[in-house]
């Protein structure tokens, strides 16, 4: 996520991402001395409250980074203590001492928002095999995007009122952001990209969206991508090595064909750049001459589950995602926390 802060002069302001059950997500700002719901309002997000005096818990929701105060004036039948130390807060009382995330368990509709729509055009469109496009996208208005990385966003395919959903896979900068996209035989954007787009073409772009991002690093990480999959962990692992960790963060990267593997020069710059963190790319073909051959399952080392001391986060398709739960379920091995997301492509 690329956070904002205050100019100087000004009271500090944290940016707090509101991840609503519906897989929206919108980013406000607050300020240290105001409560979250009070920030949302102000913005024209209402987070269901009832009492704003921390006795009735409508306002409750999940903390999932970031620190803050709690608050004083709650009771224990809105809040209680051992929810406290799970990270739930009460909104009506929460003030941010840093950038947060936070879990609302309402609708975006609920609270009477929506996906944010923003106008872009291309910047960059490039073959990186026959199997996968590299698509840049920049415009003014994408200098106000924010998202969690590992989040995907809606694109509308040009000259079509239908859109297809793909994970950013880098981070924004100076109003640009980029995606990996299969090229997909009879396909309506890889149509498009492949045989009609040219550099300066608009395209709308809807979101953030999607529960499937980076958390807190909390103990050791294993990245297992699929395919165009990969693309939102090299979005995840340009906040990592902007921010550090002092956890062990590996990849395991798989392709059908030794021609899929794409972006393995961008995955060892990681390596420079992240101290503690290694990849290894497969392949599952049987004629591949690739060094290192067979499905992501194969690959994975003890090591790497951790006795079970692990967050696992997967991208990719559906059998892949079915595939890993199995072999975690044969090991015995069950991971701190196991997040994932599938995908499809569309003809």
């Amino acid at each position: 996520m690329r956070w904002l802060r205050s100019a100087a002069g000004y009271p500090m302001s944290y940016q707090i991402a509101l991840n609503f059950e519906d897989g929206v997500t919108r980013f406000i700002t607050a300020t240290a001395a105001e409560t979250i719901a009070d920030a949302a309002y102000r913005q024209g997000i209402n987070i269901p409250l009832d009492c704003r005096d921390g006795a009735c818990g409508t306002c409750k929701c999940l903390a999932e980074a970031g620190s803050y105060d709690l608050g004083d004036e709650y009771i224990d039948d809105a809040l209680s203590e051992a929810e406290a130390a799970q990270g739930y807060v009460l909104t009506c009382q929460m003030r941010a001492q840093s950038d947060c995330v936070l879990r609302v368990p309402v609708s975006a509709q609920l609270c009477k928002t929506e996906q944010a729509s923003y106008q872009a055009s291309i910047s960059a469109l490039t073959e990186l095999s026959a199997s996968t496009l590299a698509l840049s996208l920049k415009g003014q208005a994408l200098e106000q995007l924010a998202f969690l990385p590992g989040q995907y966003v809606n694109l509308q395919v040009p000259g079509s009122a239908q859109t297809r959903a793909y994970s950013f896979s880098s981070l924004p900068r100076a109003g640009e952001v980029s995606f990996l996209i299969r090229n997909v035989p009879g396909g309506l954007m890889s149509h498009y990209l492949s045989a009609e787009a040219k550099l300066g073409d608009a395209i709308s772009l809807r979101g953030p969206l999607g529960s499937f991002y980076l958390r807190q690093i909390q103990r050791p990480l294993l990245l297992l991508a699929g395919g165009t999959g990969l693309a939102p962990f090299t979005a995840m692992l340009e906040q990592i090595a902007e921010q550090g960790s002092t956890q062990p963060v590996q990849l395991l990267y798989g392709v059908t064909h030794d021609q899929d593997l794409v972006e393995l020069d961008k995955l060892e710059g990681f390596t420079q750049r992240i101290p503690n963190f290694s990849y290894r790319a497969c392949v599952a073909s049987p004629d591949s001459n690739y060094p290192h051959k067979g499905y992501v399952t194969q690959h994975i080392e003890a090591g790497h589950l951790n006795h079970g001391e692990v967050d696992i986060y997967l991208c990719g398709p559906p059998p892949m995602v079915e595939a890993v739960s199995r072999y975690m379920s044969e090991q015995g091995i069950s991971p701190a926390n196991f997040y994932y997301e599938k995908f499809a492509a569309s003809a």
